[in-house]
């Protein structure tokens, strides 16, 4: 007969085993979001696990109750595993919400100066030009080299995150983030954290027609609200042109480093230096130019160059005009099948079909991001003089 001084050791290594289990939306241990009640074993090896879940209906909830039965069978002694799955109270998920926000009050800027994560935010001076094909590969492809990576998908008139990365359901819908009291926790797709007006609407096809305060508030609550936890690298998706997120984005974010995604078409540097040109105004960085849709390699080697060349670099000079720091052509993107299919199927290529020529372009791409550090300017030190 097993006494009870064993049973209760048992019990802590259940307890310990639960430490692996991550909830797939906040990304964090399980027991370390207090959602593990009480661990009990019986004589016989039966081990009762309580689990309480954020909210009712949680979409994880199939997930984690699977993955706590097999954490705790796992567990040597274990014969048997009884998960009893139950909701956080009111109070349970106040102080959880509390939890996250790292003592941050409501409403607070994750973002800001003092922050670690590198904020990238992607324009393009017109649309289709590629901006959000580009956006969503380099996020997944920012993740595949272990960064802890977010998108907001700030092109709140023609959002296009969300079928990009597959977070559509059948009717083509796009998923709806989990809310837990005022906190919005994203969905996620291919390792990266995604926030879009698109998961706030019945439909993709419903037409966001809204003004200049209105977008203001929606991209602030993107930023506020929406827990992304500890992020590495932050991207925003803007929408094409100077309008009035591309301002509210340079007065929320004025750190922001600014990607210019344009075509090789000559004609293009013109629109493209523009939307590079008012994020400069707000005091934003432009960190570089990405010239998407490049020439289309042939099958026997030669390059066919649909949209012309040059456009890519001829905008990184003209964005270099009168800077004490050269801006560069950080990539060039050749047009490809394969990106064009991914982006219908919800796989990136970067993913999906990791040597294709766009694909290897983009991994390029993140692979100088990845090892990019943010900057002390700007940032408190927190240094004290004696």
């Amino acid at each position: 007969m097993t006494d009870a001084p064993e049973t209760a050791a048992l019990a802590a290594r259940v307890r310990r085993a639960l430490e692996r289990v991550i909830d797939p939306e906040i990304r964090k241990p399980i027991t370390e979001l207090d959602m593990v009640g009480e661990v009990r074993v019986a004589q016989d090896g039966v081990a009762s696990v309580d689990v309480k879940l954020t909210i009712v209906g949680c979409p994880a909830a199939d997930t984690i109750e699977r993955d706590v039965r097999e954490a705790t069978l796992g567990v040597d002694g274990v014969s048997a595993a009884d998960v009893r799955v139950s909701v956080m109270t009111r109070e349970e998920r106040a102080a959880l919400t509390s939890k996250l926000r790292g003592g941050r009050a409501k409403r607070a800027m994750p973002f800001g100066p003092d922050s670690l994560t590198r904020v990238y935010a992607v324009t393009s001076g017109k649309g289709g030009v590629g901006k959000s094909t580009v956006t969503a590969n380099l996020a997944v492809a920012l993740a595949r080299r272990g960064l802890a990576v977010g998108v907001v998908d700030a092109d709140v008139y023609g959002f296009s995150i969300p079928g990009l990365l597959g977070l559509v359901d059948s009717a083509g819908a796009a998923v709806k983030p989990t809310q837990v009291d005022d906190m919005i926790l994203p969905p996620v797709a291919h390792g990266v954290k995604v926030i879009s007006i698109g998961m706030f609407v019945d439909d993709t096809s419903t037409a966001v027609a809204w003004r200049g305060p209105m977008l203001h508030r929606t991209i602030q609550q993107f930023l506020t609200d929406v827990y992304f936890g500890d992020l590495d690298v932050l991207l925003l998706d803007l929408p094409p042109g100077t309008g009035d997120v591309a301002i509210s984005v340079g007065q929320l974010l004025p750190h922001a480093e600014v990607l210019v995604v344009t075509t090789p078409q000559p004609a293009a540097a013109d629109v493209a230096e523009r939307s590079g040109l008012v994020a400069r105004q707000t005091g934003q960085t432009i960190l570089g130019v990405v010239e998407n849709m490049a020439g289309l390699v042939q099958p026997d080697g030669s390059v066919l160059e649909l949209f012309g060349s040059g456009g890519g670099a001829e905008t990184a000079r003209r964005l270099s005009r009168g800077q004490d720091a050269r801006v560069e052509l950080l990539a060039s993107v050749p047009l490809s099948m394969g990106l064009r299919q991914g982006g219908d199927s919800g796989v990136p290529v970067v993913e999906g079909a990791p040597a294709d020529p766009a694909a290897v372009a983009i991994e390029a791409l993140a692979a100088r991001l990845a090892v990019r550090e943010r900057g002390l300017a700007g940032r408190k030190l927190g240094l004290s003089v004696g």
